[in-house]
């Protein structure tokens, strides 16, 4: 006599009414896939969201963008930019906008009745009318210097020292060397140039007309085509100092942005192996479930094998029901890690995203995972003796 077939539908009917009597025991056995899967969806998807953000702010804010700086001379002490830096980079054939800051000796409080040297970490720079476009900052309120204005005893705060000095728009004054200077606007964070959130910016000729500043540079801003990049930073120090290039210095701040994305990538990589580690718990917590269920469940094996079921059937039975408990666990994980990742990315206003083989990969784990851990359970199920299953 031929023995009879179970079809899909039968399995999942047969496979799911253990879990459907021991709903206590599946809920907690499937608790744990879900941490495991939850964790490493939201990982993923967090450092995802937070590399998105990065390269959207690398697409809006440009590579193209070189600082120069003074370096040190031979004998070990500071070097300093000349004063026609920005008018020789400007001549680059490549260059289309060079802007420059310098710093001022000087400090800047809130009233006139604060001791000099408690700045708040905040610097005073003279800026010239270029640096905003070049570094391509925002005003948050007020405005940004003129051909006028920066003639005249006014300060630009950087987004830091506005806070630091309790400043919320334009008008307000502050007292910066040794008088009473306006507030001309505020300044939006500016990721390309961070030194510049903790400054109190000047206009170039009132700093030298009022503040003694001796014209030199400190650091030089410039963009050109982003083609000419690489191109442009091999001659920058020897423009800028033709005597003594090596006493100059060049960056790319952009780089800062891109060794941010590769780290929170690498530290990605630990978070999800602790993801791994918590999913391999839930495994062994869904294998333990179905070790006890079969030992439980010995009479009704027996029946089953007395009445015509095959050891394929028994074997197919428990591993069902094994990759339906895992199942269960690995679709509220993915749930739920889909749900931690919109959370955080709306929360911090950042661009959610869920990578497709995060999800692809999670559901290949609750397979991987429910099959291993029910294939024993099932191999010891078919192989249990009717006879001996019927009269434990």
């Amino acid at each position: 006599m031929r023995a009879a077939r179970l079809g899909v539908r039968d399995l999942i009917r047969v496979g799911s009414a253990g879990l459907r009597v021991r709903r206590a025991r599946a809920a907690l056995a499937a608790l744990g896939i879900s941490i495991g899967i939850a964790t490493m969806v939201a990982v993923v998807g967090i450092s995802a969201s937070s590399q998105a953000d990065l390269l959207r702010q690398l697409d809006d804010l440009g590579t193209n963008m070189l600082t120069v700086k003074a370096g040190q001379t031979l004998q070990g002490e500071d070097a300093k930019l000349p004063a026609l830096s920005v008018t020789m980079v400007s001549r680059i054939s490549d260059v289309y906008a060079v802007a420059a800051t310098g710093d001022v000796e000087a400090g800047v409080y809130r009233t006139d009745r604060i001791p000099e040297g408690e700045t708040a970490g905040i610097s005073v720079r003279a800026a010239t009318l270029g640096l905003l476009t070049t570094v391509q900052g925002r005003v948050r309120t007020g405005s940004w210097f003129t051909a006028a204005s920066e003639r005249y005893p006014v300060v630009v705060l950087g987004a830091i020292a506005a806070g630091r000095l309790g400043v919320t728009g334009a008008g307000t004054q502050v007292w910066l060397g040794g008088r009473w200077f306006t507030v001309l606007g505020v300044l939006d964070p500016v990721p390309l140039a961070p030194g510049i959130d903790r400054a109190a910016l000047v206009g170039w000729t009132c700093a030298e007309r009022v503040l003694a500043f001796d014209g030199h540079p400190t650091t030089v801003y410039e963009r050109s085509v982003p083609q000419a990049v690489e191109a442009v930073r091999s001659v920058l120090p020897r423009t800028v100092n033709p005597e003594n290039p090596e006493e100059v210095s060049v960056s790319r701040p952009s780089d800062a942005l891109a060794a941010r994305a590769a780290t929170a990538g690498a530290f990605t990589n630990l978070l999800l192996g602790l993801g791994a580690v918590a999913l391999l718990v839930g495994g062994v917590g869904v294998a333990n479930t179905m070790v006890v269920s079969v030992m439980e469940r010995r009479k009704e094996i027996g029946l089953r094998r007395a009445l015509g079921a095959t050891r394929g059937h028994i074997r197919a039975q428990f591993l069902t029901e094994s990759l339906l408990l895992s199942g269960l666990g690995g679709t509220v994980g993915l749930v739920l890690g889909a749900l931690v990742t919109l959370g955080y990315a709306f929360g911090n206003q950042l661009p959610a995203v869920v990578p497709l083989w995060a999800i692809g990969g999670g559901l290949a784990a609750v397979v991987v995972i429910g099959s291993l851990a029910g294939l024993y359970p099932a191999v010891r199920a078919a192989g249990l003796s009717p006879t001996v299953a019927l009269a434990a």
